[in-house]
């Protein structure tokens, strides 16, 4: 057997084992655990369509308790506001308080990542994303989980002018900024390069 994938799989357990640690350090002043960094990271990149607390159990791959346990404690830190979905009432959506967009502004926690990544080549990244994006993409179709991504590797994405987009599952439009967060609607689409998620 081919020992490439377990290598892979070695390194990207110990990079996320690093990331938490990572994650433990910037929560620490405010008593923060890792998966509460990483809600807050996700609640600042998600779009409109998927900021719940199921979308956020779905991507961080935890329990629906651990989540409502998780932004129990947010809330109570005043880091996340819930709200009420204008259209379905009986849905909850969450967004960073001014806090919380403060705090990670303040802890940066990807920065640790950016360093680590200084010196190597963009090519040599975009090659690491797109085998990663493949393996992560396989695993969560064969587990049954919603893959995650961005509008433009998304197949249900349209381009409609220059700089004018829509969502075609939805049916909304889409302004640019839209098209760079983080979809749990998402789907691959066949043929998808890296190179589309630069609009």
């Amino acid at each position: 057997m081919d020992k490439n994938p377990l290598v892979l799989l070695e390194l990207v357990e110990r990079l996320g084992n690093l990331m938490r640690a990572e994650a433990r350090r910037t929560g620490a002043d405010e008593q923060l655990s890792p998966v509460h960094v990483e809600a807050l990271v996700y609640l600042a990149g998600a779009n409109r369509y998927s900021n719940t607390p199921q979308a956020l159990g779905g991507y961080l791959g935890l329990t629906k308790g651990t989540i409502s346990q998780s932004l129990l404690l947010l809330d109570r830190r005043g880091l996340i506001e819930r709200y009420q979905d204008d259209i379905d009432r009986r849905v909850v959506r969450l967004r960073l308080s001014t806090t919380g967009e403060q705090f990670l502004y303040d802890a940066q926690p990807q920065l640790a990542w950016i360093h680590a990544t200084r010196d190597i080549s963009p090519n040599r990244i975009r090659n690491a994303v797109s085998a990663l994006r493949e393996t992560l993409t396989t695993f969560q179709a064969d587990s049954g989980g919603s893959p995650f991504g961005k509008c433009p590797t998304c197949r249900h994405f349209e381009r409609l002018s220059v700089r004018a987009y829509r969502c075609g599952l939805m049916g909304d439009r889409l302004s640019g900024p839209d098209t760079r967060k983080i979809c749990w609607l998402y789907e691959v689409k066949g043929g998808a390069s890296d190179d589309d998620e630069d609009l």
